[in-house]
């Protein structure tokens, strides 16, 4: 089943100190639902995730991998993702993720394409979508804290 969801969000803060809040490993374990690990691979190309989440009945720990590509910093980049989560099914996809300086602060765009199988998939489109969008408000809530809670650093 395939999925896909935009949105941007208004951030109080400039590009550059947003650009490396999206970079940073403990930044984004703190803001990601459900996010137990989330460390930088030893290439440095992305990072190693482990999250638990419950869409409707189905609960799930997923591992995975997280890929950043076309970095342009300070400006977006690419982030891919795949997870395993056991019987409950896979996740993967991608968002590619951009910021423009906007009224003093930062506008954060994003547009994210998954695809997703197994016991996951079986749970009908409605109820995934409303499960993927509460996720992505839920970060960007988290994420709009932990960027403005800095703002004198």
């Amino acid at each position: 089943m395939a999925m896909t969801m935009n949105g941007e969000v208004q951030l109080g803060a400039p590009k550059h100190l947003v650009w490396s809040k999206l970079n940073d490993p403990e930044v984004l374990r703190q803001c990601i639902p459900g996010c137990e690990e989330l460390e930088k691979t030893e290439d440095d190309s992305g990072f190693r995730a482990v999250a638990k989440l419950k869409v409707g009945p189905v609960s799930a720990r997923f591992k995975g991998r997280v890929t950043l590509s076309d970095l342009d910093p300070p400006n977006g980049y690419k982030i891919t993702g795949e997870g395993e989560g056991g019987v409950a099914g896979f996740a993967k996809g991608g968002a590619v993720v951009g910021l423009a300086d906007k009224d003093g602060g930062t506008l954060l765009s994003y547009d994210v394409e998954a695809h997703i199988g197994g016991k996951l998939a079986q749970l009908g489109q409605r109820l995934i979508n409303g499960s993927a969008k509460k996720l992505a408000d839920e970060f960007f809530v988290n994420f709009s804290k932990a960027v403005q809670g800095n703002g004198g650093a």
